[in-house]
């Protein structure tokens, strides 16, 4: 059986008023859903475990209520689906249905336009299925290397896809907090999924862009290694963009897996062992939104 063991911590920063993140860690066996800043194990059973990060957009405090419905009714979701369906389907599904609940919800006064990204990483057997809508991201850290095995649904990225940009011009560019798409933003939504097949001691980071967008991949990898604790490598990188402005709301997810895992393999690389389900859109009609 493969344990994990995660803490997760979410900051306003320096500068916003309210805090549009949210974030959640779920044992979907057990039903048990960690609510305090605390290092938590878990043996992940057979409905398994689910991460994920919202960050949320929209006037008043209807950012904050966006993410949190998001991460919300992904756990009520998965929760209430049979555990037999598919891992990928499961999550893919869950995602369509928090997107129509957000959808629904900016409908309301006061409540217009809202909605937020998702960053979910759903655990189960020896893989970790992957749902993104926006730019919050994940990555793996395994044998020293770091990977964003997420892959950002911006206009900057469609940039940098194009040769237009590079990313050391994207991470200055004034557009790069426009992104393609969001929950809740239309009743239905593109949802990119991945299956990452996991090795004894992998760790995994989710974080919303308040992180990504000051911290480089490199000091990610170079606090995650250095820290004694994941609470400690959660902090450190929660003050490191606080340092360098802290402009936007932080939240920093990392998890480590290890049990009845395979070994990691001379010469494997992390992007073998990750299968692209289905691919995020390309910029449309419908234009890209802020976030």
């Amino acid at each position: 059986m493969m344990n994990l063991t995660v803490y997760g911590q979410t900051d306003i920063g320096l500068v916003r008023k309210t805090n549009e993140d949210a974030f959640v860690i779920a044992d979907l066996t057990s039903g048990n859903v960690v609510k305090e800043q605390t290092i938590v194990r878990f043996q992940v059973g057979e409905r398994g475990v689910l991460l994920a990060v919202s960050d949320g957009m929209g006037g008043a405090s209807a950012g904050e209520v966006a993410s949190a419905m998001v991460v919300e009714s992904m756990r009520r979701s998965m929760t209430a689906r049979p555990s037999t369906e598919p891992s990928n389907a499961l999550v893919g599904q869950a995602a369509q249905t928090a997107n129509r609940e957000v959808w629904t919800a900016a409908h309301q006064p006061g409540r217009t336009g809202m909605g937020a990204t998702l960053t979910a990483l759903y655990l189960h057997g020896t893989a970790a299925h992957i749902a993104e809508v926006g730019d919050s991201r994940a990555y793996l850290l395994r044998g020293g290397n770091l990977l964003q095995v997420t892959r950002d649904q911006s206009y900057v990225q469609v940039l940098i896809d194009s040769g237009a940009l590079t990313p050391e011009q994207a991470a200055i560019a004034p557009l790069k907090n426009v992104i393609l798409q969001a929950m809740g933003q239309k009743p239905d939504v593109s949802v990119a999924l991945g299956r990452l097949e996991l090795r004894q001691r992998d760790c995994l980071l989710l974080c919303s862009d308040g992180l990504s967008n000051t911290v480089s991949a490199e000091e990610i990898r170079q606090v995650i290694l250095a820290a004694p604790r994941l609470d400690a490598a959660c902090l450190t990188l929660i003050d490191l963009a606080k340092q360098r402005g802290g402009d936007d709301n932080i939240t920093v997810l990392i998890g480590g897996v290890s049990g009845d895992l395979p070994p990691l393999v001379a010469g494997e690389t992390i992007a073998e062992t990750l299968q692209i389900l289905q691919e995020e859109p390309v910029l449309g009609p419908g234009g890209p939104s802020g976030a």
